[in-house]
């Protein structure tokens, strides 16, 4: 077994090198080190369903992040906090690269679900957005399951009888593909890296901007 990559003096290496060079302390993670480029790019290329998919390519959690955020638009007006919120709902991820699947979790134990916390709190300090309140945190979950049935069904090719019987998600499933009447093209197909970071990226900076009207 290897052991660990460690640093100059015996240090055990503890960061994470993003696209731009920049570096996330995962004993520390700050907001100084984030970069919106940085966090678009890792989560057009970090993979829902751990990069299983139906069609060509898999589903980036940059596309899903979208996704969640227009299945909450479609149920109410949303403030731009409320937006950022849903959009960064699993920013942690994009840095470091990596969507676990919920039987991997478990396994992965307390201090990794922390980690992603921890990180998730900065990343919400970093673009100046409040913590969840439990209600907005409930609306949340119930828009990010059903995401994750429809996911399930159209892009990683699960049955429906297997999102009720071995997901444990009794929503209903999406027919319809919310993100197509915003971007047009086919229903439920995933995006290229190149097109869900650059989509991603939009809709942060225009969120951004709206707070600043």
């Amino acid at each position: 077994m290897k052991k660990p990559l460690q640093m100059s003096g015996g240090v055990q290496r503890a960061w994470v090198r993003l696209p731009s060079g920049r570096r996330i302390d995962l004993h520390d993670p700050t907001f100084a080190d984030v970069d919106d480029t940085d966090l678009a790019l890792g989560l057009a290329r970090t993979f829902r369903w751990g990069g299983h998919s139906v069609w060509p390519l898999p589903m980036s959690v940059a596309q899903h992040s979208l996704l969640v955020l227009q299945i909450r638009r479609s149920q109410r007006h949303l403030d731009p906090d409320a937006e950022l919120r849903e959009l960064l709902h699993d920013a942690e991820e994009g840095l470091l690269g990596f969507d676990p699947i919920s039987p991997l979790k478990p396994i992965l134990g307390e201090r990794f679900l922390m980690l992603m916390e921890q990180m998730q709190k900065m990343l919400f300090a970093r673009y100046g957005v409040s913590w969840w309140t439990s209600e907005e945190k409930a609306k949340h979950k119930k828009a990010d399951v059903l995401a994750a049935a429809s996911e399930a069904i159209h892009v990683a090719g699960w049955s429906r009888e297997e999102v009720r019987t071995v997901l444990n998600i009794q929503v209903t499933p999406l027919v319809d593909d919310p993100l197509v009447g915003v971007y047009g093209g086919v229903p439920w197909e995933p995006w290229s890296t190149d097109v869900a970071n650059t989509r991603f990226l939009q809709e942060l900076h225009k969120i951004l901007e709206s707070r600043q009207e």
